[in-house]
């Protein structure tokens, strides 16, 4: 397997967000929507490495909202929500990466995804739920054998010292990332900066 991508997402504390700028991380997100526990009105103003891809998390929000985040300095957007592919194409037009979330589960249908090929860079797949994320549960990874298109992905949901182990072990190209969130927490929003230590020694085979 290549290198993974680390994303950690969720951050919102000025201390959290300075100590995490000089781990050998690769995204740091930032949810701007309202409903969830990790949401931050603003992108925060402090300086973080160029190598960190300062990413924006929306569910469903206006494009003027987006664009009005991305001019404060965002190298990526992930699009959590219902985004058509025509919503994609226009945060693109802001050269930012653009990765697109869709909940995984027994029900799902791939060929929905069809339409977002050729337009986004990434897909993101992260347990179905009706909150959109941030629900700490994994999804049977077996279902990602079937997934038929050449997207690379980040793997998201309930990822944490225990398991993500076994996600090192998944043996397809297309995972580039993976993308960890509420198990490295203190509560919402503050992140537990020893186990994010030991978690980059796992995936990184680096000390911190």
């Amino acid at each position: 397997m290549n290198d993974l991508k680390i994303k950690v997402c969720g951050m919102r504390e000025p201390i959290n967000i300075q100590a995490l700028a000089s781990f050998p991380i690769d995204y740091m997100g930032f949810i701007f929507y309202e409903k969830s526990a990790r949401y931050i009105a603003e992108l925060p103003t402090i300086s973080i490495p160029d190598r960190i891809k300062k990413t924006g998390v929306f569910v469903n929000a206006e494009n003027t909202y987006v664009d009005h985040i991305i001019a404060q300095g965002l190298q990526a957007v992930q699009l959590h929500g219902q985004e058509s592919p025509v919503f994609c194409q226009e945060v693109k037009k802001a050269c930012v990466e653009v990765i697109k979330a869709f909940g995984i589960g027994a029900d799902t249908r791939w060929e929905a995804l069809a339409p977002y090929v050729g337009i986004v860079d990434y897909f993101l797949f992260d347990t179905s739920s009706p909150q959109h994320g941030g629900t700490g549960r994994t999804f049977d990874w077996g279902l990602l054998k079937n997934y038929p298109y050449d997207v690379p992905y980040f793997l998201s949901g309930g990822l944490d010292l225990t398991n993500i182990p076994s996600a090192l072990t998944i043996t397809d190209e297309r995972l580039v990332g993976l993308d960890i969130n509420s198990k490295f927490e203190v509560k919402p929003g503050l992140k537990d900066i020893d186990k994010l230590k030991q978690v980059l020694k796992i995936i990184k085979h680096e000390q911190i």
